[in-house]
């Protein structure tokens, strides 16, 4: 039987999102079922790891929890042999990563069936091998947490956690699971320098993150678009500036219509990898 990873103990004394000891702290901050859980877990964490560890508990939107939850007891029938993570997924790469690609929450039978970002579904799929190609992954396939997959100088992270129904997040979930982000931007702002946005929903809620995580958002927001590039400026000085780009997203809609090619999406990719001051290869002469 397929086996997810188990989560990580919070009980950790050395883990700063440990919540065993209730003497300095707030119910809030101890209640994973709460809206105000994310805002006070998160900014506590001093690394990715650790913020990593405390967001795969969090249980802050009642109907996200239900939904992730019953699709790992339902299940798919090609999955049946599968015990579900059916928890929040949190981001996947290295927490020094210069180039970070945001989705938009995980699918309730790949990211919450695996316990990995884009990990068991066709996006995933299609964006690993749009990665390797270009030399960013040590291999083309993201079938299971386990399989090997390393990226090289990227992470993928996403604006929700937990698996919506008809992959339709409410701006309240949206909101509520947002300090996990600004915390993520936080920790990754000394080596990030350049982001991919896969899709409209997940433009729209960066821009808010990044303001909280201290960048000079720009008035009014720019549009999302496919192949928009968006310069943010440094806000310390010498500090880099941030790369911005959209690009549609790496759903079966977009991809089995075409509206999203290989090519199309390597190209977004090379470019912004360029700009994080990564070197990607050249694909294949001959690749779509």
């Amino acid at each position: 039987m397929p086996a997810t990873p188990d989560p990580p103990d919070l009980s950790d004394p050395s883990d700063p999102s440990d919540h065993s000891d209730h003497t300095n702290h707030d119910a809030a901050d101890t209640d994973t079922d709460t809206p105000a859980f994310p805002a006070t877990a998160a900014p506590r964490a001093a690394d990715v790891p650790t913020l990593d560890s405390a967001l795969s508990h969090c249980r802050a939107c009642p109907r996200l929890v239900a939904w992730r939850e019953e699709a790992g007891r339902i299940k798919r029938k090609s999955f049946a042999d599968w015990d579900y993570w059916a928890r929040p997924v949190a981001g996947f790469g290295p927490p020094d990563a210069a180039l970070l690609l945001v989705g938009l929450a995980p699918a309730a039978h790949g990211g919450n069936r695996t316990g990995r970002m884009f990990t068991g579904d066709r996006s995933g799929d299609v964006l690993v091998a749009a990665l390797h190609d270009l030399g960013l992954a040590n291999q083309a396939e993201s079938t299971a947490a386990d399989d090997g997959l390393r990226l090289y100088g990227v992470r993928f992270t996403a604006p929700v956690h937990c698996a919506p129904p008809d992959n339709k997040p409410t701006p309240d979930e949206r909101d509520t699971c947002r300090p996990w982000l600004v915390r993520e931007l936080t920790l990754l702002r000394p080596t990030v320098r350049a982001i991919v946005v896969l899709g409209s929903f997940g433009w729209q809620a960066l821009f808010p993150a990044l303001g909280a995580a201290g960048w000079q958002v720009p008035r009014p927001r720019p549009k999302f678009g496919h192949g928009v590039r968006v310069d943010i400026p440094a806000t310390a000085s010498g500090e880099p500036p941030l790369a911005l780009f959209g690009s549609y997203h790496v759903s079966q809609q977009n991809t089995f219509t075409g509206r999203l090619t290989p090519a199309m999406l390597r190209d977004v990719l090379a470019t912004a990898a360029r700009a994080a001051g990564l070197r990607p290869a050249a694909p294949e002469p001959g690749r779509r």
